[in-house]
Order: C-alpha cells, then sequence, then structure tokens
C-alpha cells in the first residue's frame, strides 16, 4: 500500500470533519496483523513476525482520529486477548469503541503478512470463521450511525455481517450520511473471482466517496488501463450520484 496515498484519502474524508464537528463511523474488520520482521520473503521464509493491529475500516478510523476528527468504529471481535487489545488500541487513539460487539462462539481473525520484493503485500487469513464474520444486525449501536458512515467489502463475504453490513448502510443513507467505500479486493477471501467482482460492485452506486487502487480498477473493468480516466468515467463512474461521488485513486480525485 502507498501510505502517500493512504494519507491522502484520510485527508480528503477528513475534509470539514474538524470544522464542522463530524463523525466518521468506520465500519467491518478488525484484527491482528501478524507482520515479517524481514522484508522481501515469502510467509514460508519469514524468520519470525511482530503482532500489531489491523483492519482496513479501523485504520481509517485510526488515521481520522489522528487528524483531529472525530471517529467510532462498529465491528465485532471474539472474547480474547487479542480482542480486548485492539479495543484498548482504539481508545489509546480516541477513537469510540462503543460500537464493538464481542463473541465468545468465534476468534479475533489473524493475518500474516509480508512485504514481497517487489513492494506488494502478501496475505494470508485465518478466519475460519472469526468473529467479524458473525456481527448480527440487533448488535449494531445504531445512535452512532451518521454523518460520514466508512466501509469496505470484506463484511460482504459471509452472513450474518453481510445483511448488517447493508442494514448499516441503509440506516446511514436515511439519515443523510455521507457513505464512504474502500473496496479493498482480497481476492483469497471470496469464494470466487466472480463472486467478488459481483460482491464489490454490489454497493458501487451507493458511495459518495470511493477509494481504488490501480489493481482494483482492472479487476473491476475486466482488464482494462487503470490510468485511463475513460476506463473509470465509461464503466465506474455513476451519473445517478453525479452531484456527490468523488472516486479516489492515486492520491487523486476525480
Amino acid at each position: 500500500m502507498n501510505l502517500k496515498w493512504e494519507f491522502d484519502f484520510l485527508e480528503k474524508l477528513n475534509i470539514g470533519v474538524t470544522k464542522n464537528g463530524s463523525l466518521v463511523v468506520c465500519f467491518g474488520e478488525l484484527l491482528i496483523d501478524f507482520v515479517s520482521t524481514v522484508g522481501g520473503v515469502s510467509l514460508a521464509e519469514a524468520p519470525a513476525f511482530k503482532k500489531a493491529p489491523g483492519g482496513a475500516p479501523a485504520n481509517v478510523a485510526v488515521g481520522i482520529s489522528r487528524l483531529g476528527g472525530s471517529s467510532v468504529f462498529i465491528g465485532k471481535v471474539g472474547d480474547d486477548e487479542f480482542s480486548y487489545m485492539l479495543a484498548d488500541i482504539l481508545k489509546q487513539n480516541n477513537v469510540d469503541n462503543s460500537g464493538m460487539q464481542f463473541d465468545r462462539s468465534a476468534r479475533t481473525a489473524l493475518a500474516f503478512v509480508t512485504l514481497r520484493a517487489d513492494g506488494e503485500c502478501k496475505l494470508l487469513f485465518f478466519r475460519h470463521p472469526s468473529a467479524d464474520m458473525r456481527l448480527h444486525e440487533s448488535e449494531l449501536n445504531t445512535n452512532v450511525i451518521k454523518q460520514i458512515f466508512h466501509y469496505g467489502s470484506i463484511s460482504l463475504i459471509e452472513e450474518p455481517c453481510k445483511l448488517t453490513h447493508l442494514a448499516a448502510m441503509n440506516m446511514a443513507k436515511r439519515s443523510g450520511s455521507i457513505l464512504s467505500y474502500d473496496p479493498n479486493l482480497r481476492l483469497p477471501l471470496w469464494p470466487s473471482a466472480d463472486a467478488a467482482q459481483k460482491g464489490l460492485m454490489s454497493i458501487w452506486n451507493q458511495a459518495d466517496l470511493i477509494k481504488v487502487s490501480e489493481d482494483e480498477i482492472t479487476f473491476l473493468t475486466g482488464g482494462d488501463d487503470a490510468y485511463g480516466h475513460n476506463v473509470v468515467m465509461k464503466k465506474l463512474f455513476h451519473p445517478n450520484r453525479i452531484s456527490r461521488l468523488r472516486i479516489l485513486y492515486q492520491g487523486k480525485c476525480i
């Protein structure tokens, strides 16, 4: 992941938050990343791993807080030592963790991560099932779903979390919230490439702000050139939301 690009996205999302006192609600997964202590090697070749907090929506919540905004995280973790460590990390970073749920029947998700020589991340997930997949609509803290609602696509892969995700989006939409979407393609987690493509696009047209990588554009458009603005405009830009939609990639907004 390009850290400059990640920061640019957070700044875009944070526009007006500190001035207007808006709240960014981040929905999705919170997990433990075990990151290789050595770069440029495969997971099998890694000599050791260091644990770190992970989960794209939770990372956004922390980033918004560090930029001076207000954020809350909604998601489910296990009832284990890792989950309470993660809850404390959110609190230490001034993220409201009142939307977290703890599941005694499933563990907090884990991911093993290494940075390859070409700069790309290789990930191996352990979530069969993990607690984040088991979030029910009845467990949502509906009082905080407002203003800016940010989410990914991993929570669309399995039930009951998929229905919960869609319900939360609908609540946010009815409240007049800005909808912020990071597709965050993790192909190995989906049953098939076709299922992933359909899943990512199933909520595309509802978003006001979309953060998408070159690889994701290529995947979603069937192999087209991610650098061609015409590709994005013709295949990914939806006219029914033309007044508010912004698609962010490579740190640029179109």
